[in-house]
């Protein structure tokens, strides 16, 4: 029997899956809706519909997971009771922040609050114990004190706790003496150490990410027990067992337990993989990723071929310092709901209708109007062959709220009021595409917009006349993207040792034997997973800055050891990035480094899609009939063509308007545009010449 590869993208809908059969080539893919209150049930009722098609457990040779149950916990404030352990004097770091509310609209909220802490000051203890700036030990730590600390966090029936010390990543010493005790008096507890989640300079920082690792890590420990505990009862016995990072790349299901916080955008991540992928085939370099999906948009750059990563993250408002790709998230999806405000106004999101209720057309209960629903009144969606005819929508039933919620508030016509949800959904989302792109320095005409997941065909073609993009490419599966991405992932994991001196005055023979640190302990931890040196990739960078600056640049180095004329290289490197990121460069201003940091690839073998052979079918065979769709004002109602996306052959071309329709979902032609169908099947979508 040929070996199957599975992965999953678990969203706020759907769980979208790929099977890859290693034999033939062959993907197929599956939609089941997404099962909030058991996420691990729609993974299990996936996989089923594998094994309803002949297909033996034993015969899944890889599992790869991109998973929304760190993420949801974070926002969603249901994560473990957890304490905390710092050095003595210091417990108001954590409560006081940073002490400011970031930029932008929340500078004028009058009723700004801070989020809330996720490890309580009553379940705060304070260690008698210093570390100095250098390192050294100016008074060591208290073994008695310590203990009482956590017999104290035992008694108030703690979950996880996080330990964060001064300085302690430069001498872990002090928080490894606390995991010996930790061990003893308290095993069956949580622990995460900032000497071993982020080894780095800025103490707030480092404390909010160890705090959140804290509190997601027994949510998601027990999501990849009880579901690695489900996949062993289905049968399913390969050790391949894989979680996609924020970082774009997977983890085994047991370093993502130990670290869940470097998974807080799993989903998201494998559609920017993908997309690189996807960019590559089509000979494409600088990429803008837009993934649309039931409840949120995400969009991303690929500058170069090379994806955009940040260290500074944020979740509702909650720092994460862990190299992961810069992915902009918007509440904009299938479900984002549309009402009349207090004063009589339309408001689109940033609540979603989820997949339960879901949207009116459903008919699962859902009342509220959404993009969904308003896809469906303007004539986009087909209601008999929603995901390929498995779902029928009621499309009498959105008409009717529509109208009663919408359009006779505003004293409009229905198509107008609907047309006008659309208008302002797009807009929240141009947002988000301009945020990456053209607020950063970057020229939005050298880039190709992919579009993918299940909504993003059919806002795309209009987003891109508006902000002037001018290719639009819509990959052959777009509906399951981010779980094609899985299978495109390589094991990746990041390691950091803060060093701050002037790049000038750098001594070579320390910094090198720092990186030597870092190299042995990744080749360390990818043999542990099962991975020979011949399988490993490793990558160096530094973070660097002006002298003076509050903030770094991430620059790639060379492989160390380091030269003297490759700090002349970083010092290079560094200019040009700050003029590219900041739109300036100061060429004789003195740099300082302020981190090391290395990045470990475990190759994983990458399945391979590989070009079709075109049937030397004409394209009026792939049309399906015709219907008409609403295009606003400028165009009012069209009649379009439709077409099967399946039976599209390359060379083919569509003139807009037109539609094109395939089970996982819906792309829009509009007037102004004509598509081409290149190699891969994917759709390259331009303005008419």
């Amino acid at each position: 029997m040929a070996k199957y590869r599975v992965t999953v993208d678990t969203g706020g809908t759907f769980s979208d899956f790929v099977f890859f059969n290693e034999e033939t080539g062959k993907i197929t893919i599956a939609k089941v809706p997404s099962t909030p209150k058991e996420p691990f049930q729609a993974v299990l009722n996936g996989i089923r519909e594998l094994l309803d098609q002949g297909v033996a457990p034993k015969d899944i040779s890889f599992f790869s997971h991109g998973t929304t149950v760190g993420t949801n916990t974070l926002l969603e404030e249901k994560g473990a009771r957890t304490g905390l352990l710092v050095t003595e004097g210091f417990r108001g770091i954590y409560e006081v922040m940073e002490q400011s509310r970031g930029y932008g609209p929340v500078t004028y909220d009058l009723f700004f609050e801070k989020p809330k802490l996720l490890a309580a000051p009553y379940d705060t203890e304070e260690i008698p114990e210093r570390v100095d700036f250098r390192g050294e030990v100016l008074k060591p730590i208290d073994a008695e004190s310590s203990l009482q600390a956590i017999r104290s966090l035992k008694k108030k029936k703690v979950e996880s706790v996080a330990v964060c010390f001064l300085f302690s990543f430069l001498n872990p010493d002090h928080e490894l003496k606390i995991k010996e005790i930790v061990e003893k008096e308290f095993p069956e507890v949580s622990l995460s150490l900032s000497c071993e989640i982020l080894p780095q300079i800025r103490e707030f920082y480092r404390m909010s990410t160890t705090v959140i690792n804290a509190y997601i890590s027994p949510v998601v420990s027990r999501y990849l027990g009880r579901l690695e505990g489900r996949l062993r009862e289905m049968g399913v016995v390969t050790p391949k067992l894989y979680i996609m990072q924020s970082n774009g790349g997977v983890s085994t299901f047991q370093s993502a337990g130990k670290k869940p916080v470097a998974t807080v955008l799993s989903g998201p991540a494998g559609g920017v993989i993908a997309s690189l992928g996807i960019s590559q085939r089509a000979g494409i370099k600088n990429i803008i990723t837009f993934d649309m999906g039931g409840t949120s948009c995400d969009v991303a750059l690929i500058h170069d071929g090379t994806p955009v990563i940040t260290t500074q993250g944020r979740i509702n408002q909650r720092p994460i310092s862990l190299p992961m790709l810069d992915i902009h998230t918007v509440s904009a999806g299938g479900g984002t709901i549309a009402r009349i405000d207090a004063v009589g106004g339309l408001q689109v999101g940033p609540d979603s209708a989820g997949a339960d209720p879901g949207p009116i057309c459903y008919d699962h209960g859902g009342e509220e109007a959404t993009i969904t629903d308003a896809n469906l009144v303007l004539g986009v969606l087909n209601p008999d062959k929603f995901l390929g005819g498995r779902m029928k929508l009621n499309k009498t039933k959105a008409e009717r709220l529509l109208e009663e919620k919408i359009a006779r508030p505003l004293g409009l016509n229905l198509l107008e009021a609907t047309d006008g949800i659309l208008k302002i959904i797009n807009v929240k989302m141009e947002e988000a595409i301009k945020a990456v792109s053209s607020q950063r320095g970057y020229d939005i005409r050298d880039f190709t917009l992919i579009a993918f997941g299940g909504g993003g065909p059919m806002h795309a073609g209009r987003i891109a006349l508006d902000l002037g993009i001018p290719s639009l490419l819509i990959p052959f599966t777009p509906g399951v993207t981010s779980a094609l991405g899985l299978l495109m992932s390589d094991v990746k994991h990041d390691y950091v040792r803060s060093k701050l001196a002037p790049l000038k005055e750098l001594d070579l023979e320390e910094i090198n034997y720092l990186f030597s640190q870092l190299v042995a302990q990744a080749r360390s931890d990818l043999r542990a997973e099962g991975f020979n040196d011949n399988e490993m990739a490793l990558h160096a960078f530094l973070d660097l800055r002006y002298a003076g600056q509050g903030y770094e640049l991430t620059v790639p180095s060379p492989i160390p050891p380091l030269t003297a004329p490759d700090l002349d290289l970083m010092r290079q490197r560094f200019d040009s990035q700050h003029e590219q990121a900041h739109g300036h460069k100061a060429e004789s201003e003195p740099v300082e480094l302020v981190s090391l940091r290395l990045v470990s690839v475990g190759m994983v073998p990458q399945a391979k899609l590989s070009p079709v052979t075109a049937t030397g079918k004409k394209v009026e065979a792939a049309r399906t009939g015709e219907r008409k769709i609403f295009f606003g004002k400028e165009h009012g109602m069209l009649n379009c063509q439709i077409y099967s996306r399946e039976l599209l052959d390359p060379d083919h071309r569509i003139v807009g308007p037109a539609v094109i329709e395939q089970m996982d979902t819906t792309t829009v032609i509009h007037p102004e545009q004509k598509a081409t169908v290149d190699s891969y099947r994917n759709l390259i979508v331009r303005e008419k010449k």
